[in-house]
């Protein structure tokens, strides 16, 4: 992994290596329960073309169950979407239950999600990086990160000792793939829940993270992709997010493709989606989404 001052050198010097993460914390993450590395979360960095960069920056959560990560077709092939409309991406390796790190995960990935957030808009100066306009995209799992983050933030504490938890952790956009939204029974996805929550959690918590029911006027403008034929999050979810926005009156588009099964990625590579190609148009839709809010080119 890079060090923080490496990574300021590193993109002095252009795109880091590839694939090369940078730790989110220096020392020790919160709520880690070991020294492996399935407790150093970190970002992948992917930067756009100077010659296209507008400005913007997004954090991406790959899906997994949040017991592995999608880190390939729902995570570097999005980092590489994003790019291409001018958009810097950073893909995010949260905490998941290993065997090395077992769960329940409780509040550990959303202080990655959180710190992520924090980490782009602190080195924001060094990659052109307009503080307004710092998104969060995530798919599955990752959508159920992603919703979680855009649900749950503060301003940042202006008088910590570390800078990068001086910035604030709320996304100025949102982007979810086929999520998981809701910790209800009968609506979630078993195993995200088990491996967030426990397999008794505290009813308390299943509602904290029945993020349908966290939405506000403060939670960012959300596009939603997601298929009816999905059996694995049921559509349900998408849709609850959907209606909560709304009656939030927050900025919301939803688009439900009646073919595509779960884990499709972009829809545009046969062998991340599965054989089906149907659900190939929507990166179009969220690229014209993108434009209206000004975040792409």
């Amino acid at each position: 992994m890079l060090t923080a001052p490496l990574l300021v050198a590193a993109f002095a010097l252009g795109q880091p290596p590839a694939r090369t993460v940078v730790p989110l914390w220096e020392e020790k993450a919160p709520l880690a329960v070991g020294d492996s590395d399935a407790d150093k979360p970190g970002l992948t960095v992917h930067l756009a073309p100077k010659d296209k960069a507008t400005g913007a920056a997004v954090v991406i959560c790959p899906g997994g169950g949040y017991g592995f990560l999608a880190a390939d077709h729902e995570g570097e092939q999005v980092a590489k979407f994003f790019n291409g409309l001018g958009v810097h991406a950073f893909v995010l390796k949260y905490r998941i239950v290993t065997k090395d790190r077992p769960g329940p995960l409780g509040k550990a990935p959303l202080l990655d999600a959180q710190r992520a957030i924090r980490f782009v808009r602190a080195k924001a100066a060094d990659h052109g990086i307009d503080l307004k306009k710092v998104g969060i995209c995530g798919f599955s799992a990752g959508g159920h990160l992603t919703s979680t983050a855009a649900t749950h933030f503060d301003e940042g504490d202006a008088a910590a000792a570390d800078p990068i938890d001086r910035a604030g952790c709320r996304p100025d956009f949102c982007v979810l793939g086929y999520p998981v939204i809701s910790m209800e029974d009968g609506v979630t996805h078993g195993g995200s829940k088990r491996n967030l929550l426990g397999a008794k959690p505290d009813p308390k918590l299943v509602e904290e993270f029945s993020n349908e029911k966290q939405v506000t006027a403060k939670t960012p403008p959300t596009f939603i992709f997601q298929t009816d034929e999905d059996t694995a999050v049921p559509a349900e979810n998408a849709v609850r997010f959907y209606l909560a926005l709304r009656k939030a009156k927050v900025p919301t588009e939803l688009h439900v493709y009646e073919k595509g099964v779960h884990g499709v990625g972009l829809g545009r590579d046969p062998k991340s989606t599965k054989g089906s190609t149907y659900t190939e148009g929507w990166p179009d839709r969220l690229a014209a989404w993108l434009r209206l809010h000004k975040v792409a080119k």
